[in-house]
């Protein structure tokens, strides 16, 4: 990691991530490898010296303590005088907008608030590395949405390097500077968050990080596959000819009825219309009843049973290992 960088490990439940997280924290010992912070091996250093600050999915704070009491808690345990856990808890809440809520209890707070004050409590000792589990599982999706843009701001502008864990797909593309997608205690993909979706690495990573249309293909040589009848030009030459592939398509790369030549080009009806509000999913069904799907921006277009050419980029296309 780099110093400074919003760094995320994503997937699915079971799949590593809190652990990973806890071992660095100094929660969970490493069966294999280090853990460094700052250029220093610390996999014999107990948590509490270990400077970090972690923020947990249900911010566990204390529910008899003020506000400012429990921001203060990590600079009294460590021996901080007075004055300077004064100056610093008023710094600490007026970093995380909450200025005037010092003399109230967390019972009295919105879950927003919470979960701004237990960042609050982890950053306030300083840490070198920001640790978050998942802490904007426990809210609603307006607040979450919001809540993920406020604060990918405040680790902008304190700079500090940050881990941060969860299987929300959204969430990750939206934060990170960088990804890394995890499956069975495995990394399958480290990369930009632009990286992760347009050129995915793997079957799993392709879909797990948004939807996309997976197409079981046979390598013709060249660029080209054969998906079904239809010869489909890919972003990059797949292995040798007669190989069974997978392409990745994502819905929103596909054109329906394209003006102009597109590199591939299938004729397929109308299966299924789903309205999103901002976006319409088609589904689309080949001659050879294969499926793709489509996602267009603004109104409905096409009814079911409307037939149509599905065209998209042969960049679009990327041959995945299985």
């Amino acid at each position: 990691m780099q110093a400074g960088e919003f760094f995320t490990l994503l997937g699915p439940s079971g799949c590593g991530k809190t652990t990973s997280l806890r071992a660095v924290a100094g929660f969970v010992e490493p069966s294999a490898g280090d853990v460094f912070i700052r250029g220093q091996r610390v996999n014999e250093v107990p948590p509490h010296r270990r400077h970090v600050g972690m923020v947990f999915q249900h911010y566990a704070l204390f529910p008899h303590r003020t506000v400012f009491q429990n921001v203060a808690f990590g600079l009294r345990m460590a021996g901080v005088s007075r004055d300077e856990i004064e100056r610093r808890v008023v710094e600490a809440l007026a970093l995380v907008q909450l200025p005037a809520h010092g003399a109230r209890y967390p019972r009295e707070l919105s879950g927003g608030e919470q979960q701004r004050v237990a960042l609050a409590r982890a950053l306030v000792t300083r840490p070198a590395v920001l640790l978050l589990d998942e802490p904007l599982g426990a809210l609603d999706k307006q607040l979450r949405d919001r809540m993920q843009l406020e604060l990918k701001q405040l680790q902008r502008e304190v700079g500090i390097t940050t881990i941060y864990v969860t299987h929300d797909q959204d969430e990750a593309l939206t934060m990170s500077d960088r990804i890394a997608v995890m499956r069975g205690g495995r990394l399958e993909q480290v990369g930009a968050p632009r990286d992760i979706y347009e050129s995915p690495a793997t079957v799993f990573v392709a879909s797990f990080i948004g939807n996309t249309n997976l197409l079981s293909a046979r390598a013709l040589g060249g660029h080209e596959v054969a998906w079904g009848q239809s010869r489909v030009r890919t972003a990059a030459a797949p292995s040798g000819a007669g190989a069974s592939v997978t392409v990745a398509l994502r819905p929103e790369r596909v054109r329906l009825e394209p003006e102009g030549q597109a590199d591939n080009m299938v004729p397929a009806s109308i299966a299924q219309v789903v309205y999103q509000g901002e976006t319409v999913r088609y589904v689309l069904r080949t001659e050879e009843g294969l499926e793709l799907q489509a996602v267009e921006l603004g109104q409905i277009r096409f009814n079911p049973g409307t037939r149509v050419r599905a065209g998209w980029s042969a960049a679009d296309a990327r041959v995945l290992e299985r």
